[in-house]
């Protein structure tokens, strides 16, 4: 099996959510209470704080650029951070790698970083030239949550992250020399790390070179796309559009679906989620379409059968990263998968696949823990997702 990883990867700075450290930052901007109910344009540390402020009381996840990467280097050493290694990609391949299936990464940058982060056993291919940092700025915070900030108190009504970012190596996501080379060699092959494009000649450029890569993909192979939250939410459609006839497989969360369909939606009532699923397709009507979310995840598309044991492949991977963290392996992927699922998600599950001709719709698995993982999951679904297509084979014939 040769499984192909692109198209970028990060350098992490992560944030916890400690009440102590975000009040004594909000003292020290002496942000007013008022400030957290109008919309904040990030220009400076000051406003990018404000942001992560406003998306915290509303539990909101999400992808936000900054206008300089040293905005989020100044504002994170403000607070205790840990380094680490991200993007769709590389958090993938680590979890692969615990699930000894080999993989080839791409990737845009490199530093000495990420050269200590990555296991020597990770191969890859980039097209970087020389080293840069431009890290992307992760809070995460759990349900219920609290600080006070001007003695006003916000709560998180949910788990979640919230991306900060400026990086010019992923706004021009490259492509190494050997990509087309490699694709023609894989199995299967997942594409990422489009959202970040800003430059429409440069977007137009890549996703004229990706119709070109994928026109070399091997017979039998499967493509899966995985979407993310787009810097410039004009170009989404512009991705789908291109991208989506040649996949195999089109995968984002809740977030990417709401911000598609212009909307939030409650994701525990089946008939909102029912139109915008099939407002989804609309839009995308090419490939398999897979959401997944904290609750549920659901398949929609002629072949969705097909890839329904993957996507609870991923269930269970992303469910074992919420409960344990990082260092998740075979064992702790198995005992949450042969545990109970969440029982609205069942009743919700049932009622979405009535509602939705064609569709697999899965409830999550019940994990609870008391210091959950929130960044990540959609990373770990797709690599459980990428794990289960790779231990049987690459069956699905494309």
């Amino acid at each position: 099996m040769r499984v192909l990883l692109g198209m970028q990867g990060t350098v992490d700075f992560v944030i916890g959510w400690r009440p102590d450290e975000i009040e004594r930052v909000a003292r020290e901007f002496r942000i007013t209470a008022d400030e957290l109910d109008r919309p904040a344009e990030i220009t400076g540390e000051r406003s990018l704080f404000v942001a992560l402020l406003q998306h915290f009381a509303a539990g909101r996840g999400g992808e936000r650029f900054v206008p300089s990467s040293d905005v989020l280097k100044d504002l994170a050493k403000r607070f205790r951070t840990e380094i680490t290694l991200g993007g769709t990609s590389v958090r993938a391949a680590l979890l692969l790698r615990r699930l000894g299936i080999p993989s080839l990464l791409h990737l845009v940058s490199e530093d000495e970083n990420s050269r200590r982060l990555l296991p020597d056993d990770c191969a890859y291919i980039t097209s970087a030239t020389e080293d840069t940092l431009d890290p992307h700025l992760i809070v995460q915070y759990a349900e219920g949550d609290a600080v006070v900030v001007d003695g006003r108190v916000l709560r998180a009504p949910s788990a979640n992250r919230v991306i900060i970012a400026n990086d010019p190596p992923a706004s021009a996501l490259r492509f190494a020399p050997e990509l087309g080379d490699e694709v023609a060699r894989a199995d299967v092959f997942l594409v990422s790390g489009f959202n970040t494009i800003q430059d429409p000649a440069v977007l137009e450029a890549r996703l004229d070179e990706m119709t070109s890569v994928l026109a070399r993909r091997a017979a039998g192979s499967v493509v899966v796309y995985e979407d993310a939250g787009f810097h410039d939410a004009r170009y989404a459609p512009v991705v789908s559009d291109a991208i989506g006839p040649l996949v195999d497989v089109f995968s984002m969360n809740e977030d990417e679906l709401q911000t598609r369909i212009d909307r939030e939606i409650d994701l525990h009532d089946p008939v909102e989620v029912a139109r915008a699923v099939e407002q989804l397709r609309r839009q995308v009507p090419d490939p398999t379409l897979v959401v997944h979310t904290r609750y549920w995840s659901v398949a929609l598309g002629e072949r969705a059968d097909e890839f329904a044991a993957a996507m609870d492949g991923g269930n269970a991977a992303a469910g074992a990263r919420f409960l344990l963290g990082d260092d998740i392996g075979a064992d702790d992927i198995a005992v949450v998968a042969g545990g109970a699922r969440q029982e609205r998600g069942i009743e919700f599950a049932a009622r979405l696949e009535g509602l939705v001709p064609g569709a697999r719709c899965l409830a999550a698995f019940d994990v609870r823990p008391k210091s959950p993982t929130t960044i990540g999951l959609g990373d770990t679904f797709v690599g459980g997702f990428i794990a289960e297509l790779a231990r049987r084979g690459a069956e699905v014939v494309a």
